[in-house]
């Protein structure tokens, strides 16, 4: 038996290492077109902002290490089609320009995404870059000695990381977000706590903007948008993502949200023995009740995993997702999961808020901060639908626990009963988490 792999980052090798430990004798090829495998790609602001020294830190595992492991990585190698009826896919070796054909009996197409890059004027000028990869960092951090103003063009959260990586290079920062507000996955109140924290630290924060054009003779020199014109050495574009699906559909596997590739929860597609997982896929929403495109890290992990283990024989489903991050900007930690109140309102639920505001440790400890929190309950359960939790050090890691809430349908009740950790270092006697179901069941009364 010989399982081939397409994609050798967070989903493609846990399930080529998930397979192996459960089925020792399974042959396993994993091909991809990049030369770095096994990185964390979320480190990548880090590795600019240079708090990680080294690109070699962000690899978790090296072809070596998978060799001895008994899983074959092959770099520089582009998957151009898949042949379901014969079960093979043809590979071009970047290096020398030849194709091959390799069998397979199982397939996994873990190919990840790609950012969006419009099709705007001056969009291909020099030093105008991506966040994906480690070339992509290493293209920006030399870039940076010679840049003054920089231009973010999205305000998400590789967008507001960046911001964090060019601040401590005391660059001039703009960030120009075509919504109304920065964060469009948390709500706009919620959102402009960060916007104003970044505009008291001098960043030039662009709500509401459209960017046109990207002007300048070979390299980038100024950005222009629906309102104004930005100066800019270097720009980046982080509006998103789009999933690498194509080489899926050509392929006659079937699509769904977002152009995702559609699987069920074992993690396989519309065609027998070809499963996919990560970047590329959709994952089940448990609020939703539906498939939704929210690439992450963590889902592509368990989503290779699980894909690895059905691959070996097994029968395990995917639990879902409840859309939970987490980020940090400047002095800020941000937290949100579940439903925001735009996506609570298209759901249709029945819905109340509470917002409080929260200290992250006890008021007379070093340190200490205040933060705000919101909670969004169901009417007429009292469960607990989504969290947002914006505020200084020590704050948003507490989104864990409202998660955990959500996915076990708790209500605020339950919630309120919870027996959570206390000392001076680390909380208030009332942690954050109790203080906001105890007033949201206060609010429930009423």
């Amino acid at each position: 038996m010989k399982l081939v792999v397409i994609g050798a980052v967070a989903a493609g090798l846990s399930a080529a290492s998930k397979a192996k430990r459960e089925k020792p004798e399974l042959e396993i090829e994993v091909y991809t077109s990049e030369e770095h495998i096994s990185y964390g790609a979320c480190g990548l602001p880090y590795y600019i902002e240079e708090k990680i020294g080294s690109s070699e830190k962000l690899i978790a595992r090296t072809k070596e290490e998978f060799k001895k492991q008994g899983i074959k990585v092959v770099t520089k190698s582009l998957v151009e089609q898949i042949n379901p009826e014969e079960k093979t896919i043809l590979v071009k070796d970047l290096d020398n320009d030849e194709n091959k054909t390799v069998n397979f009996d199982s397939l996994l197409i873990a190919t990840g995404a790609s950012p969006i890059m419009p099709p705007l004027d001056g969009i291909n000028l020099d030093n105008i870059f991506t966040v994906k990869n480690i070339p992509d960092a290493d293209k920006i951090k030399k870039q940076i000695p010679n840049t003054k103003k920089v231009v973010i063009v999205g305000g998400g959260y590789i967008g507001l990381e960046m911001v964090e990586a060019f601040y401590a290079h005391g660059l001039d920062i703009t960030v120009i977000e075509m919504a109304p507000q920065l964060m469009g996955n948390i709500d706009s109140d919620m959102a402009g706590v960060i916007a104003e924290h970044l505009k008291e630290k001098g960043v030039n924060v662009c709500s509401g903007e459209k960017v046109e054009s990207f002007q300048g003779e070979k390299a980038v020199e100024s950005v222009k948008t629906d309102k104004g014109t930005y100066h800019a050495d270097m720009v980046i574009m982080a509006i998103g993502v789009s999933p690498n699906s194509q080489l899926a559909k050509n392929a006659g596997i079937k699509l769904g949200v977002k152009n995702s590739i559609k699987t069920n929860r074992k993690m396989e597609t519309s065609v027998k023995d070809i499963y996919a997982a990560g970047d590329c896929t959709a994952a089940y929403h448990l609020l939703y009740e539906d498939d939704a495109y929210i690439p992450l890290g963590t889902t592509a992990n368990k989503q290779g995993r699980l894909a690895g283990e059905n691959i070996a024989g097994g029968n395990s489903h995917f639990q879902g997702i409840i859309g939970t991050g987490i980020m940090k900007v400047l002095d800020l930690e941000v937290g949100r999961t579940g439903l925001n109140t735009r996506e609570a309102k298209q759901l249709e639920k029945d819905f109340y808020e509470t917002v409080i505001t929260i200290p992250n440790i006890a008021g007379y400890y070093p340190g200490h901060g205040k933060g705000k929190m919101k909670l969004i309950v169901e009417k007429g359960s009292g469960k607990v639908l989504g969290c947002q939790l914006v505020g200084p050090k020590g704050i948003a890691k507490r989104i864990d626990t409202v998660a955990a809430c959500i996915h076990n349908e708790n209500t605020i009740w339950d919630m309120a009963k919870l027996d959570l950790a206390y000392a001076p270092p680390f909380s208030p006697v009332w942690d954050p988490v109790l203080m906001a179901a105890n007033v949201a069941i206060n609010k429930f009364k009423k």
